[in-house]
């Protein structure tokens, strides 16, 4: 047999795409990516699952992965020195770890699941990869993260969702 087999073993980006077209949030990332522009992005993303109740950002952390939200739904809450704790819930569409991700600080808030979700993660070397190889695709995707952070950051009681 001389036919060569390929395996695509990539996951499918689709899903997010769907969610991030789709969601009527005020935060909502809003990409114009067309679908072939969107499966390069799904090659520098990686997916995974989190339980209820899973953690994936504790305040203070040095971490600056970013966090896109296929489906499901977490909660971030921002402890001040005083115990006193903000929250807001950021669902399927949207980002979390825009803060972290361009200011290199720490982590300003905990992050975790309301329910079952599906994330997909963008470290920042994959991201250096991707402004390196497809610059134009990494520019509208900080122009972006630009724009859910100042949304964030412009309503008061979302503030504490930028992490």
């Amino acid at each position: 047999m001389d036919a060569a087999i390929t395996l695509d073993n990539r996951p499918d980006i689709l899903g997010l795409a769907q969610a991030i077209t789709q969601s009527p949030a005020n935060d909502a990332l809003r990409c114009q990516f067309n679908p072939t522009q969107w499966e390069v992005l799904g090659n520098y993303l990686q997916p995974f699952v989190l339980r209820s109740g899973q953690v994936i950002i504790e305040q203070g952390a040095q971490d600056r992965t970013l966090y896109f939200i296929e489906s499901g739904g977490l909660s971030v809450h921002y402890e001040d020195d005083k115990a006193r704790v903000r929250m807001a819930l950021v669902s399927a569409g949207s980002v979390v770890g825009e803060g972290s991700f361009f200011s290199h600080l720490p982590r300003s808030a905990t992050v975790q699941a309301t329910g079952p979700s599906k994330l997909w993660c963008l470290t920042a070397l994959r991201f250096l990869e991707l402004s390196n190889r497809h610059s134009p695709l990494a520019l509208e995707l900080t122009v972006a993260l630009g724009s859910v952070m100042a949304k964030r950051l412009f309503n008061r009681p979302r503030r504490v969702a930028v992490t």
